[in-house]
Order: structure tokens, then sequence, then C-alpha cells
């Protein structure tokens, strides 16, 4: 049985880990499915990289309301998928032969892991027979998956999750999302973009209903111009129509298309590793349990990323994956992850961004708060996009001008937000953002400076 200083769980932002700081230890990297995680191969990048197409593709057809005469003549799929995964399969397979035969301290199990017992697992693989390791110290970094809903996994009929729907063959005619969130918005955007007839599938009463109400309760009502949106509206059958599926819904409804996307949220994958072995303790929803310096409730057993967070984001992975470095390194004087002002964005259309409290958290925590809401147009470079639907809100303390949260709905919201992102990181109160510094006339980022100027402060 082999015993290494350290084995990280996990190619993705675990693999960023083991740097020159760590050339004395014994390493193990264990990664069973595709090497990189879930950005690099089925999240972030892939999809930004649809999206970014689908974005070209809407603009195309919206060109009349700028006096454009424009036509969209011809989606050509296959270039657009393979310009995508033509870039990304080959990094992801240069990595892996990179830690298989990179550094000498380095060893790379292309495998699943199992803990046998406190710090020991078993290594299955493929084509092999398995090998036990322990180690001294270990890192869950094993990320996340797909969660299906029993009514779809039971049902016999054919489905697609956000791993698998970009590598499709064609763009389907009609489409059925099941799920109004991140995933499910980006995705109807994408698909709808480029030809497909696209019905989304909620049980909620607004799609992106994590966020912010009145993003909310906007996003829903333009997505319902564009799509076919049923909220309020689980399914309780699905059929194989073969071809195509059919959704048979709470309400009596149905949904059908030719390609069934689940994009019902993602589950963290420490069922699949036999924690309790090893001792490491877990939420009900399955999230390793890790304290303000990503320790598990195992001495000299880490965890970062989707594993473990709330926050299934890749920055957040990141930073946890840079504390969880630094810890490793220094024990005796470890460093807190900052979880302060998470931020996240939607590429759907249009974008979405939030960081901080929503306008409902701040009620339901009893915070005392102000808000102001401005829309897009307000300003020149909203004249020149002629956008009727783009705004920014902001939440600050009534007394000390402290932002509390902001949310955008709008062209480039992920980028826009970023100033409001660093105000609240650093503590730049409301007034003095808005009034200490230029803002480029005219550009889009008037709207947050106007916002924050129309807060009602005391």
């Amino acid at each position: 049985m082999r015993h290494f200083d350290l084995v990280i769980i996990g190619s993705g932002s675990g693999n960023t880990l083991p740097d020159e700081r760590f050339a004395d230890l014994d390493i193990a990297v264990v990664e069973h499915g595709v090497f990189g995680g879930t950005c690099l191969n089925v999240g972030c990048i892939p999809t930004k990289m649809f999206v970014y197409a689908s974005d070209v593709a809407r603009e195309v057809t919206d060109a009349a309301r700028y006096g454009l005469d424009a036509t969209l003549d011809k989606v050509r799929w296959p270039d657009i998928r393979d310009r995508v995964f033509n870039r990304i399969d080959p990094i992801s397979e240069g990595g892996r032969r990179y830690r298989a035969a990179g550094e000498p301290n380095i060893t790379l199990y292309s495998g699943h892991a199992e803990f046998t017992g406190p710090k020991r697992m078993s290594i299955t693989f493929p084509d092999a027979a398995p090998e036990e390791i322990t180690a001294d110290r270990i890192v869950l970094a094993a990320g996340a998956r797909p969660d299906i809903p029993t009514v779809i996994a039971e049902s016999g009929a054919p489905y697609h999750t956000s791993d698998t729907i970009m590598r499709i063959d064609e763009v389907p005619d009609r489409m059925v999302i099941v799920g109004g969130g991140f995933i499910g918005a980006e995705f109807a955007h994408v698909f709808s973009a480029l030809g497909s007839e696209v019905t989304i599938v909620t049980r909620g009463e607004r799609l992106l209903r994590h966020l912010d109400g009145t993003v909310s309760e906007r996003f829903t009502e333009l997505a319902r111009r564009r799509w076919d949106v049923r909220t309020n509206a689980p399914a309780v059958h699905c059929v194989d129509g073969g071809p195509g599926v059919r959704l048979e819904l709470a309400d009596g409804s149905e949904a059908t298309g030719d390609v069934l996307l689940v994009a019902t949220g993602r589950i963290p994958n420490g069922d699949l590793m036999n924690l309790p072995a090893t001792g490491v303790a877990t939420h009900p929803d399955g999230r390793v349990v890790v304290d303000d310096y990503q320790r598990t409730s195992v001495p000299g057993i880490y965890a970062l990323g989707d594993v473990c967070s709330p926050y299934q984001l890749k920055h957040v992975a990141n930073h946890e994956a840079k504390i969880v470095a630094y810890n490793l390194l220094h024990p005796d004087a470890p460093r807190r992850a900052d979880h302060r002002f998470v931020p996240s964005a939607v590429f759907t259309a249009p974008q979405v961004a939030s960081v901080g409290l929503t306008e409902e958290e701040c009620r339901e925590r009893g915070v005392r708060y102000v808000s102001a809401v401005q829309e897009y147009g307000s300003v020149a470079y909203g004249w020149a996009m002629e956008d009727t639907t783009g705004f920014c809100k902001v939440l600050a303390d009534p007394s000390t001008g402290e932002l509390l949260g902001a949310h955008i709905m709008g062209a480039q919201a992920s980028t826009v937000i970023q100033p409001l992102i660093q105000a609240m990181s650093f503590g730049l109160p409301a007034r003095r953002m808005a009034e200490g510094q230029y803002w480029i006339h005219p550009a889009l980022p008037e709207v947050v400076e106007n916002a924050l100027l129309a807060l009602p402060l005391d």
C-alpha cells in the first residue's frame, strides 16, 4: 500500500494546488472523469463560448431597431460546437498528460477514489485492479454532478444535461428545458437564439427565483415574450415520444419537444466517496462540512469547491483553492476564506449579475435598508442601445451608506457590476463611491452612478 504526503481528489480547482511550494511533498491527484473539472469541460468556459455566438445571432435578428436591415442566413451548429471543443478538449487532454508525466513528485491516478478507513482509500480503474493508498493530508475537490428528478430518471426517456447538451449534432426544432435557474436560463438563450422553439418547465412561480425579486419578476416577464414558460408546473410524468419527449405537468398541461434538457441543479459528489469511512461530516444536502479555513471535521482533510460550497461558482472554488494551499503550507497560522461578497452572473439574454443581500433577505433578517432602481434607458449609452428593459438596483444602509447588495439585469451586467463588488469588498460607502470619482460619459457604468445617487440615505 503506497503512502503519500498529500492526496488531491479532483482535477478542477484542486489541480491548481501543487505548485513549486509543494515540490518536496509526495503527491497524488485522483480523477475518474474528464480532466480539468466542470468549468473547463462542461461549465463556465464552453457555455460562454456558445452564449457569445448566440449573443451575436440575437444582435443580427434585432438589428432593425437601429435602422439596419439584417438577416441571420444560416446557423452552422457543427462549426459553433467544434470551435468550442476543438479548443477545450486539447487543453483538458494536455493537462492530463502533464499531470501524468510532469513533476516527478506527483502521481496521477485516473480512477475513482472511495474511502475504506481513516485517510485510506481504494482507487478503482476501468481496466485494472483496484489500488489502495493512504495519506497524511487529503484535499476533497471532487466537484458536483447534474441532479436528475426521479420522474425523469426512472422514465426511460432520453434526456440531456449541461454535461452533454453542448455536443449534440444539430440544433433541435423544439427543446424542453426542465429547470428555471442559471443553467436553464442560459441554455434557453443559446438554443432559442440559434433557432429552437424553447419551452421552460419550472416548479416555482418565477424563473431565477433565488435572485432579488425585482430581477426575478422582470426576467420572467421578458422570458415569457420569447419562450413558452410554464411556471408552477413540475413534471409528474415523462414519456419517450420516440422521437422526442413528452412531459405531463402538474397543472394538467403537456410539454413536448425533440430534445429534453434537465437543468435542475447540480449535487455535490461527496456521496460517491464513502466519506463515513474516514469520518468526514456532511450537510443534509450532501455538501462536505468545512470551517472558515476549509478544514473538514477530520484533522488533515480539507475541502474546496462544489463538493463543499453553497456557491457552485468557479471563482469561489479558485479562492478556496488558494486558501487551502496556504493552509496546507501554514497549518499553524491559517487564513480564513472570504465569502462575504460572492458575486454571480447569469449569461442569458439579458445578462443578470448579483452580489450581496437581496431585498427579500434584508427583510427576512431585519436589516434596515433603502433601495434605488435606475433604468439603463435613463443614461446616454442606454439610449444608444435602445434599451427598454435593463436596470441597476442597489441596496444600502440608510445611516452609513454601506452597500448591502447590488443586482443588475441588462447588457454586460457581469462587467457593469464589478465596481459595486469592489466597493462592497473594501467598505466604500455609496455616496463616496458616486461622488468621489469620475464616471466616463457616455458609458454604461453611469447607470451605477445614478443608482447610487438616487439612494434615499439619511
